[in-house]
């Protein structure tokens, strides 16, 4: 066993036990173990427990990035004190004035690649594991011989989970499975696929950048993203099994109902959204506002001034007075 197999063990036997598990759920309340639509709710139930375990993180990328903007006007004058020299010994200052800000801020600049970073061992793991069933192995834990099997000949709609577009005919023929059923549906989730993607990118962009970070190169590279990643989508759909695509499409849909919530409630500061944000909460405070005033109790009527006359002061009075 390999290095990077014996980092996916427990990778692999953890989605399997909750494959298993939730093909167990679904066998129980009556649906065919054997069928396609049962193993593709097991891979939907896979990706919303990944998901939710992963908010934790997430939430933490957030908070980093909020760090790293407030940190950015300190980088920029480090970087500025800086700038144009490249001799050694002024890039190891840089290097440790830079880190010493990261150390005393709590930031740190690859935190918002760590969600991602734990995703992509769960996605070579789920691979790893329809690849074993393609072939129908035993897996590391829970997937045994007639799991396995059951898993790699199920069939979704005419297609063999198992296969992606560039399989043979003849192998979509053995398992009883249709290749224009896999094409077809192959291809419905790409265009699925790259549309919540980019929606999730764009709302990015558009409504939750500050302006810093419009004129910034990252921005260009998010950009370049947009165009670049139905690219990517299309490889996959020609290359990974439908297993496989299943649980990047749903694990895509989460990615955009997730980043819709995050905009709405924590936007960037300064960003569209944290304006729109912030008008949002004051129409609400203002009808609270409203409302305290409304129940608030009436004060007590003012009692009637008396409307007796006083008496004029005479003069010989008014002398004493003064005097």
């Amino acid at each position: 066993m390999d290095f990077f197999n014996i980092i996916l063990w427990p990778i692999k036997w953890a989605i399997e036990a909750i494959l298993v598990a939730f093909h167990w759920v679904f066998s129980s309340i009556g649906m065919d173990p054997d069928s396609g639509l049962t193993w593709v709710l097991s891979i939907v139930g896979l990706v919303l427990v990944i998901r939710a375990l992963l908010i934790p993180i997430f939430v933490r990328q957030i908070k980093s990035q909020r760090k790293m903007l407030e940190v950015a006007p300190e980088l920029k004058k480090i970087q500025a004190k800086y700038k144009g020299k490249k001799d050694q010994f002024s890039r190891e200052a840089m290097s440790r004035e830079t880190m010493e800000l990261y150390k005393r801020t709590g930031t740190n600049p690859l935190s918002s690649c760590l969600p991602l970073l734990l995703q992509m061992p769960i996605f070579f793991g789920l691979y790893s594991v329809l690849l074993n069933a393609q072939h129908e192995g035993i897996g590391v834990g829970l997937l045994n011989k007639t799991l396995s099997k059951s898993f790699g000949e199920s069939i979704f709609f005419g297609a063999p989970l198992k296969l992606a577009i560039s399989t043979s005919s003849e192998a979509a023929k053995i398992v009883g499975g249709s290749t224009v059923a896999v094409v077809v549906i192959a291809s419905v989730m790409v265009v699925l696929m790259t549309g919540s993607q980019f929606i999730t990118q764009l709302q990015i962009m558009s409504k939750n950048q500050s302006p810093e970070m419009k004129s910034s190169p990252m921005y260009k590279q998010q950009r370049m993203l947009l165009y670049v990643l139905p690219l990517v989508f299309a490889f996959s759909g020609f290359t990974f099994p439908l297993g496989v695509m299943f649980y990047w499409l749903v694990s895509n849909f989460w990615t955009m109902g997730q980043q819709f919530v995050v905009i709405r409630n924590m936007p960037t500061p300064g960003s569209e959204a944290a304006l729109a944000r912030e008008a949002r909460l004051a129409k609400q405070r203002q009808r609270r506002g409203i409302t305290i005033i409304e129940d608030a109790p009436t004060e007590e009527p003012e009692l009637p001034k008396s409307t007796q006359r006083s008496q004029p002061v005479n003069s010989k009075n008014r002398k004493k007075k003064k005097r």
